[in-house]
């Protein structure tokens, strides 16, 4: 199976082609911008593609990060995926960006614990485990203080692989921190592999995103209706 994924979630565009039969990743395009994701991730997957020799008719899935992550990024992604599933008739599948951050760090034997920034000194988290072949995860995404984090990855009381973009700024606070700088930001293969471990594709109907927290818009709905 060709499995597209890309990741719009934080400050990388990233798109990638994992081969499931080849067990390989063939291809992989990040970019760091300050440009809007909807003008760049189009062509970004159209490169790996060209690169590959391949067509769009050939991509079998489409894996996407549904969150946490940017409001807009998160949407961006998952309506991109949603078109080209819809055009092409695939199935897609919705992946947690902690998680694919995770399979990013595959090789590293023992706990990983993805990072991301959320605001002030609140951070989006989750705690998994990797034989180096597989990741599974031991505690569910969620939303905390960076401080609250730390304690619970000190008493663990054993090393933690961190990464994403909040892995240094955890990491400082941490006993037996391991942090390097390549798996601090998104690169799409991750996504790639969380999907074809999974294996749980669904129509793009049914493709939504996951924030972890309200956005603005809804805190400020909730607001109106308790006034």
């Amino acid at each position: 199976m060709q499995i597209l994924g890309i990741d719009t979630s934080g400050k990388v565009a990233a798109a990638a082609l994992y081969d499931t039969e080849q067990h390989c990743i063939k291809a992989q395009q990040t970019l760091y911008t300050r440009r809007t994701h909807s003008q760049v991730i189009l062509p970004l997957a159209e490169r790996i593609l060209s690169d590959l020799e391949m067509t769009w008719q050939q991509v079998e899935g489409f894996a996407v990060a549904v969150g946490p992550g940017s409001y807009t990024g998160l949407r961006i992604g998952v309506a991109a995926v949603k078109a080209m599933a819809f055009a092409l008739g695939v199935p897609c599948a919705g992946i947690s960006t902690l998680e694919g951050l995770a399979w990013q760090g595959m090789a590293h034997m023992g706990l990983i614990c993805p990072v991301m920034t959320a605001r002030q000194t609140l951070v989006y988290a989750g705690i998994y485990r990797s034989s180096g072949a597989a990741v599974t995860c031991e505690q569910a995404d969620g939303i905390l203080e960076q401080q609250e984090l730390a304690q619970q990855l000190n008493a663990l009381g054993e090393p933690v692989l961190l990464v994403g973009d909040g892995a240094e700024s955890v990491g400082n606070l941490l006993e037996q921190p391991r942090v390097l700088p390549v798996q601090q930001l998104q690169n799409g293969a991750g996504i790639c592999l969380a999907a074809a471990a999974r294996g749980a594709w669904i129509p793009p109907e049914q493709l939504l995103p996951s924030y972890l927290q309200q956005v603005k818009a809804e805190k400020d709905l909730q607001e109106r209706k308790t006034h």
